[in-house]
Formats: C-alpha cells, structure tokens, sequence
C-alpha cells in the first residue's frame, strides 16, 4: 500500500513538473506584443492566483533576457545626390587670375557681365534720350560716346558692389541653392569682414567715377544707395522683390539727363523730367520682365530655403504677367519719346523692335527648363536693349545732322 501512496505521489510531482516546465517554455517563446513585459507579469500573476507553484521574479527576468526576439527594421535611408565640389575656372578670364584674387573677381561677378550690361542700358538710354533736348546745342557725337563709357565704367563697379551686398545678406541661403551654393562667400572662400572691406573699395571706386560728371550728377545718384542694399532683404519679406530691383537697376535712367547737362527740376525742362520719369519706370517693367524669368532658374530651391520672388508667386500665369509687364515697358517707353519729341526713328526701331524681341522671348522661354531660361536671360538683353539702343542712337543722329545742317545753311545764308 505504501508503495502504491509512493508511485502516485511520484506521479503527481511529475505533472506538476511538467505544467511548470511548460509554463516556463512560454514564457520563454518570442512575444508578438511589443510589450512582452507586461503581458508575462500578467500571465505569472494569473496562473499564480490558480493553483499552480509560484514562479520566482528573478527567474522569469532570466528567462525574458535571455529569449530571443528579433528587432523591427529600420528604413534605410535614401541617398542624397551628391553634387560636384568647386573646381577653378580653366577657362575665360578668370582663369588668367592669381589664386587669391579669383574669389573676389567671382564675388564682384567679374565673369558674368550681363547684368552689369543691363545696369548700363538705362544710363545709355538717357544719354541719347537727353543730347536731342539741348537743341539748338546738341552735343556732338564724341562727348557723348565719353559719357556713355563713363557710365559702363560705373556700371561694371556699381553692379559689383551691389553683387557683393547680395551675397552677404544671403550668406546664409546661398548654401542651400545649388546654383549658388559654391559663391565665394558662401564655400567660405572670402569672409564676411573681408567682403565688407571690399564692398567699400568697390564704392569708394564708383565715387571717384561719379566725381567725373558734373556736380550735380552726385545728387542725383546717392538715393540710389538705399536700394541697393535694400534690394537683398526684399527676398525676405516680399514676393515681389523684382520690383525693388527694378527700382535700383533702372536709376541710370534719371542720370543721363544732368550728366549732360539738363537739369530735371528746372521749371523749363519739364518735358525732360516727364521723359527721365517714364523712361525709368519703363526700365522697371523691363526689369522685373527680365528677371522673373531668372528666378525661374532657382524656383524650386527657393522654395526650399524659403526665399520669395515673382516666379514663385505667379508660376502658373508666368507667361500672362510677362506679356502685361512687356505692353507696359513698350509703352512707358512710347511716352517718354513723346515726352522728349523724339522721332520716327525711335518709334519704330526701339517701340517696334522692342515689341518684336520681348514678344519673341515670351513665346519661346521654356519656363520649366533652367538652361533655356538663363539663355534668355542674357541674349534677351542684347536682342531687347540693343534694338532700343539703335532706335535711341538713330534718333540722335538724324537731329544732330539735321542741326549741323542748320548751322552750315546759316553759315552761307550770313556770308
């Protein structure tokens, strides 16, 4: 009998070792949960309040370390295009430069100088718009060449400071542009207080030009300053910057008018002040015209690194508001002919020929492509400024002859 009691006895001891080995199995099993802690810890204070034995703490924390459960993947992350690091030029002017000079002859755009050639425009422009006013003493053709080669003078160094201007407010964005990413300043290649100290050696040059036209001249142009170094901070606070850079790259188209000798304010010129004033907010229009299809260029990185313009504002009616801009320039510059008494000349080749050319580069700019956007960026200048330069240049020519024929009919009329 006792060895019965015994076997039995063995027997349950045997179950029981069994259930508890289970249990511990699993308890041991990968949980699905990706909380096993709080599910096992339940699942022990379960089966302890039935009747099974008591499973110790330190036991199941063994058993839970040393269970394996595989970890979630993670996503890898994708590559970023890697974009080519800055090489010198090997080509060009600037690559006749010294080492340490080439970062400030880039910083000054001195390889570009297509926007100094639109900085000039206006200046040309007034120039001949002007000579015509001083009749009977038109000025012959060698002072005004001599003006307007000032002028280009001024606008090569002009335009430069005001590049160097740009880049130090934007110091902080052009990294995250890629079409501007690798300027001086912002690959570290000049600093911030060494493109200051040339910033005032740039203006301190286009003073000593500025002192070359008469006195008055340096009146006209100081409040021209103020946009300049304004003009980068627009970016930041407008989609319409262009408008502020219009306003600053069109001031040449007061100055022609004192360099030569006419004074706006003078109560018998007003014909040259309503001249001076519509042909500068004609080379407004042409301005923000040009350079919203510039923006183009950049439309999707300044989108990124949070810079507003034109482009970004108005892409879907890109084309409309370029053709209303190009109505708008043709026709301030129709005013300012009339204003001045100009002739047939101008009316057709600059009116006509700039209608032409802006309704051509209109039509033809692939907007979405940034190569074709940046050629006409630059031939658009030639194509446009040079017909109205050869209107303006025609128009001065007939009514300078036509004086110096006056004068030599005169001459022989008093012999």
């Amino acid at each position: 009998m006792s060895s019965l009691l015994s076997a039995l006895s063995s027997r349950r001891a045997l179950c029981h070792n069994a259930k508890l080995t289970r249990h511990l199995m699993g308890l041991a099993r990968p949980a699905r949960s990706p909380r096993p802690t709080t599910t096992t810890m339940t699942t022990i204070n379960i089966n302890h309040r039935s009747h099974q034995p008591r499973v110790s703490y330190h036991a199941t924390r063994k058993l839970l370390s040393t269970a394996t459960i595989p970890p979630t993947p993670s996503p890898s992350p994708s590559p970023s295009p890697s974009l080519p690091p800055y090489t010198p030029p090997q080509t060009g002017l600037l690559s006749l430069l010294p080492a340490a000079v080439l970062p400030y002859a880039e910083l000054c755009r001195l390889d570009k100088p297509t926007g100094s050639i639109y900085l000039f425009f206006p200046c040309l422009w007034s120039t001949l718009l002007a000579a015509p006013l001083l009749a009977p003493s038109i000025p012959s053709p060698l002072p005004v060449l001599g003006t307007s080669l000032l002028f280009l003078s001024g606008a090569l160094i002009m335009r430069g400071a005001g590049c160097t201007i740009n880049d130090l407010w934007d110091r902080n964005l052009d990294p995250h542009v890629t079409r501007t990413r690798l300027r001086p300043i912002a690959r570290g290649a000049v600093s911030p207080q060494a493109a200051i100290v040339f910033t005032g050696a740039q203006l301190l040059a286009g003073l000593g030009i500025l002192l070359q036209f008469p006195l008055e001249c340096f009146y006209y142009a100081t409040p021209s300053l103020v946009l300049v170094t304004l003009y980068p901070l627009a970016k930041r606070v407008t989609y319409y910057p262009q408008a502020v850079l219009g306003l600053t790259f069109s001031w040449g188209a007061v100055m022609g008018f004192p360099a030569l000798g006419v004074d706006l304010l003078a109560s018998q010129n007003q014909a040259a002040l309503a001249a001076a004033g519509l042909l500068y907010a004609s080379n407004v229009a042409w301005t923000v015209l040009y350079d919203m299809i510039y923006a183009h260029m950049d439309i999707k990185d300044d989108a990124k690194a949070g810079i507003k313009s034109i482009a970004l504002k108005h892409d879907a009616q890109t084309k409309q508001v370029l053709t209303g801009l190009a109505v708008t320039q043709v026709a301030l510059l129709a005013g300012a002919g009339v204003a001045a008494g100009a002739g047939p000349a101008f009316f057709i080749g600059s009116c006509g020929g700039a209608l032409v050319t802006l309704g051509i580069m209109i039509k033809r700019v692939n907007l979405k492509s940034v190569k074709d956007c940046w050629w006409w960026f630059i031939n658009g200048c030639w194509l446009t400024g040079g017909v109205i330069s050869v209107g303006l240049g025609a128009d001065y020519l007939v009514k300078y002859i036509q004086q110096e024929e006056l004068v030599q009919e005169s001459g022989v009329l008093s012999a």
